[in-house]
Order: C-alpha cells, then sequence, then structure tokens
C-alpha cells in the first residue's frame, strides 16, 4: 500500500495535472526536485515580504522553511508568534496569521483531474490557502497525484494521518486527528494561487 503513496506519477500524469490546474485558473509549473522548487520560491518573494507557512515537511525537505524563517530577509510571521503567549495572546496570533500576504504550504494530494486536497488538525493553514492570504504558493510531491478525490480523501486516512499522529505523539500524547478538509476546485483571482509540482517525491 505504501508505493501508492511514494511512487513518483509519471510525465504524462504531470503534464495532464498541470493543463488541468491552469484551466482551474490555478497557476502550475514543474521542476525537478525540492532544491529546484526552493530556488523558484525565492525568486517569487520579493525581499522584506511578510511571509507564513503552515507546518509542511514538504517545505522542511526542500529547505524552504528555513528559507521563509530568515528574519533578515522577510517578515517571517512563525517567528513573531511563536514568541507570544499562547493561553494571554491567542486573539493577536490569530489576527496576525489569519491573512498573511504570502502564504505558503503543500497539501495532501492532487487528482488527476487538477483538485487541490489539503487536510489539518488545527486549520490553521487552511483559511489562508482557501481566501485570506493575499498569494499562496503549494509545493507538492509528484507522489501526491491520486486518480480522484476518493483517493485523495483514503491518503488523507490511510497514510498521512498515521505518519502525523506518530510526529504528534511524541510531543503531545493524545496524537493528531482530521480535523477539516479543505478541497480547492478553482480559483477566483487569477495569479493567486500557484503550484509548483516536483517530479522527484518529496515531503510525505
Amino acid at each position: 500500500m505504501t508505493d501508492v503513496y511514494t511512487t513518483p506519477a509519471s510525465e504524462e500524469t504531470l503534464r495532464h495535472v498541470a493543463t488541468r490546474l491552469k484551466e482551474r485558473n490555478i497557476e502550475a509549473v514543474i521542476v525537478d526536485s525540492g532544491d529546484d522548487a526552493r530556488r523558484l520560491v525565492l525568486e517569487k518573494l520579493p525581499e522584506g515580504a511578510e511571509v507564513h507557512s503552515g507546518k509542511s515537511k514538504t517545505l522542511q525537505d526542500a529547505g524552504i522553511m528555513d528559507l521563509i524563517m530568515d528574519t533578515s530577509r522577510f517578515d517571517a510571521l512563525r517567528p513573531r508568534y511563536m514568541k507570544m503567549d499562547r493561553k494571554t495572546q491567542q486573539r493577536e496570533i490569530r489576527k496576525l496569521i489569519a491573512g498573511p500576504d504570502y502564504m505558503l504550504g503543500s497539501v495532501a494530494a492532487v487528482t488527476e483531474d487538477g483538485v487541490l486536497v489539503a487536510a489539518s488538525a488545527t486549520s490553521s493553514q487552511l483559511g489562508p490557502y482557501a481566501y485570506t492570504s493575499g498569494k499562496v504558493i503549494l509545493v507538492v510531491g509528484s507522489q501526491k497525484i491520486v486518480p480522484d478525490l476518493d483517493a485523495a480523501l483514503r491518503r488523507i486516512r490511510d497514510y498521512i494521518l498515521p505518519w502525523e499522529d506518530a510526529q504528534v505523539r511524541t510531543v503531545v500524547p493524545t496524537g493528531s486527528f482530521v480535523g477539516k478538509i479543505l478541497i480547492i476546485e478553482q480559483e477566483w483571482v487569477s495569479g493567486r494561487l500557484e503550484v509548483i509540482i516536483v517530479r522527484k517525491p518529496i515531503g510525505i
């Protein structure tokens, strides 16, 4: 079963998915590796840009998390809110990260028809993905391409959740869960949402 979720997509499938994304008003570009994705992200982020991200193994593997946490280059929101008190400043934290100018992240799956599927326990990144961020850049390994929406949901339940739960249990005994699922079928604002598809498997 694991092979189903870790095998890179064929070149034909990659090009088909990129075409379908563009038809849904979602920009799409195909790159070879995580290094290529990181360089492309750097080109797209203006110096000093306000930037935030969901917690993402894909971004970590590509070195993008380290890039956008650099407060000398960007107005990085994660380092700022991580210093705030979760008990007394929750309102301020919520408002700070609700609508960043640039939001980076990944998704759990992309269907061959170009539908993006993201899942989260806290759901903090889903609002910015859906609407409140000015620009969204998603980095997606080609192994996340699945035939259809049913397969995307199975990938979340059968593969991603067990991995995420194991990670969370090293910190929180209660583990993780699927809190909310966002399905993106089309983007309203041209140029707002871009997907960087990485040929080599990256992330989970």
